[in-house]
């Protein structure tokens, strides 16, 4: 591994040099911006080889050595990435003082500037039949909201916020840090203003100096006909407040739907048993089922099996997208066979076996004189 060579410099290049080398070489391989698989690898000999070329000893012993000789002299092997990259705008900052943008996220945010606010999430159950049918429901949030009484500023009414003495209203300050590379002067956030560049030293007691505060509100809502267990709705500007004059965030309702003893649903569709007796099965009848509509007569054909089933048309649940397409009614037949029967019945069910063991006999005896 030529360490000169994985950063594209010469053996005499200066550390201005091998840093220009660093920033371009970093920007092309870092894992978060290349997908390609060798980039995690050649990241970490990135960072080797920065590390040790901005290191006049370690330089030195590599010039002479080589690898192993860095090895034998006790200098580690593994890099400043060995646990982990960082975000690329981070590692630009903690090396060279000082942010590097354009990658989208990197750049400190103005602590000043608008802030959409906090998304909600808010799980409410409704019945099997809430579901099929829509429903207005009144529901509760708690959600922050900008404070009335100080109007979002945080400051106590009569007062304003104040200039911030640390970072003299710069919402930064500079701070060296000792790291492997050397002694790197950097611009943070202030930690005493937080980068907004304002201290509020009479907070406002209705809100404690947030400039929002959390409040319980009631909407009332419209769930649509035809929502499933897991459906999400969505309500714009319901959820927190933003900051800084930010436009509030999102309400996400998730419906959990209770589910039903005596239907079972698939998509748009319901399904049902129905229980018949034997005679039923053979004869055809019409019963009387529930439906989601209410009662209905059904046709159940002669000769029907177990397992097969009668549709009802648009008896079934509206397409949430267009409600005026429902889905079907699926009942499933079971021919039940009886376990206790009347000696009227015994009787009948015997005279029904012999003749249609007659018939069975009747058609061997065709078979064996045809044959």
């Amino acid at each position: 591994m030529d360490y000169y060579e994985i950063l594209g410099v010469e053996k005499n290049a200066s550390k201005d040099e091998i840093k220009s080398a660093f920033r371009k070489m970093a920007r092309k391989w870092h894992p978060d911006i290349n997908k390609a698989p060798e980039a995690e690898a050649k990241f970490k000999e990135l960072g080797k080889a920065y590390e040790t070329l901005m290191d006049d000893n370690k330089r030195a012993t590599y010039d002479r050595y080589g690898e192993d000789g860095l090895q034998n002299a006790g200098y580690s092997s593994q890099g400043p990435f060995a646990n982990g990259f960082g975000d690329l705008d981070e590692i630009f900052s903690s090396f060279f003082g000082g942010g590097f943008g354009g990658f989208g996220g990197g750049r400190r945010q103005d602590p000043n500037a608008p802030q959409r606010g906090d998304d909600l999430r808010l799980d409410i159950e409704i019945e099997f039949e809430e579901a099929v049918f829509g429903l207005n429901k009144e529901i509760k949030i708690d959600h922050l909201e900008t404070c009335t009484t100080c109007n979002g500023t945080g400051a106590k009414e009569g007062s304003k916020p104040q200039t911030c003495q640390h970072c003299g209203g710069r919402g930064s300050v500079q701070q060296t840090t000792r790291t492997v590379l050397g002694h790197f002067t950097q611009i943070v956030t202030c930690p005493h203003c937080h980068g907004k560049g304002t201290v509020i030293s009479d907070p406002c007691p209705e809100c404690n100096g947030e400039g929002r505060k959390e409040v319980e509100k009631k909407l009332d809502i419209k769930i649509p006909a035809g929502v499933d267990n897991g459906s999400k709705m969505r309500l714009s500007h319901e959820g927190d407040c933003g900051k800084n004059g930010g436009v509030a965030g999102d309400l996400y309702i998730v419906i959990h739907v209770k589910p039903s003893a005596y239907y079972q649903r698939d998509g748009i569709n319901v399904f049902t048993k129905l229980e018949i007796t034997p005679a039923q099965a053979v004869l055809g009848d019409t019963v009387t089922i529930k439906t989601l509509d209410g009662e209905k007569d059904v046709s159940i054909p002669a000769g029907i099996q177990t397992g097969e089933v009668v549709k009802i048309r648009n008896a079934g649940v509206p397409n949430l997208s267009k409600p005026s397409v429902r889905g079907e009614h699926v009942v499933v037949v079971t021919v039940k066979t009886p376990t206790h029967i009347s000696n009227e019945e015994k009787a009948l069910y015997q005279k029904l076996y012999e003749i249609q063991k007659g018939k069975k006999e009747t058609k061997s005896l065709k078979e064996r004189i045809f044959k």
